[in-house]
């Protein structure tokens, strides 16, 4: 009970993600889980993209803003093994009783968790152009 207290206590609060009575259970478990560990896990998400960009070169600073949109979405949905990598920095976040909800339906759960993150990127892609300029 002691991990799930700490985990549940870092997390930050998202006053826009509500919880409604009407809501089908993947809504409720991307508003109460995943936003909060999504929101927590941000700083992690970006510099694990920085470090993609990296390591396939740097290729993605040749593009324009939509091919760098696109770059990040293909290496998410294409790269099991980065994929695989991000699943983890959300699924190691999760309680023991969210892992039993994930489990469940998984596969829905993780088209909802990396469509979250690719958005959470694409939002942020600024982030990634301030980077190139310091290297």
């Amino acid at each position: 009970m002691e991990r799930t207290q700490k985990l549940l206590n870092i997390r930050p609060t998202i006053p826009s993600a509500q919880i409604l009575p009407n809501m089908s259970e993947e809504e409720r478990f991307q508003n109460q889980t995943l936003r909060p560990i999504l929101k927590l896990q941000n700083d992690l998400f970006l510099i694990s993209f920085q470090n993609y960009i990296k390591k396939m070169k740097n290729t993605f600073y040749e593009y324009g803003l939509e091919k760098q949109m696109n770059y990040i979405a293909n290496a998410i949905q294409k790269d099991i093994k980065y994929r695989n990598a991000l699943k983890g920095m959300i699924i190691g976040q999760f309680t023991q009783d969210e892992y039993e909800t994930y489990i469940l339906n998984s596969s829905a759960y993780n088209k909802r968790m990396m469509n979250m993150v690719i958005k959470r990127l694409q939002d942020q892609i600024q982030y990634f152009d301030k980077l190139q300029l310091i290297q």
